[in-house]
């Protein structure tokens, strides 16, 4: 009887592989500072922490069901007109610290969901 082996994740499903003051690995490649992530690309974040987000800077994300805010070391609350800017949007927010929101975020696209993180600089 032969073992067949099935991939847990989409193929092509980015996934953070590491973390570490010095930034963030996916696909082998370490993004210094924060990084906003999907399934299908990565891309550099120049927020350092929750006063300098802009509700702009999430545009590479949009169509995904769920964001995941990673707030850096420590879980902070986002201002209030942040999180109504991204409602506004049409993202469902979840706020962690960034090491929990980057877990979490590889967890839902195993799961095959509508996922996005943007995660602040540890």
């Amino acid at each position: 009887m032969a073992v067949e082996f099935v991939p847990v994740a989409p193929r092509k499903a980015l996934l953070v592989q590491g973390y570490a003051p010095e930034g963030y690995r996916v696909a082998g490649s370490v993004h210094a500072g924060g990084i906003l992530i999907a399934p299908e690309a990565v891309h550099p974040w120049a927020a350092t922490d929750l006063a300098s987000i802009d509700p702009g800077d999430f545009t590479p994300l949009l169509g995904a069901q769920v964001l995941l805010l990673g707030t850096g070391q420590a879980m902070r609350r986002p201002p209030a007109d942040l999180l109504a800017a991204l409602a506004a949007q049409g993202f469902a927010v979840d706020f962690m610290d960034s090491r929990a929101a980057a877990r979490t975020y590889n967890v839902l696209v195993v799961e095959g969901r509508s996922v996005a993180a943007a995660l602040l600089p540890l």
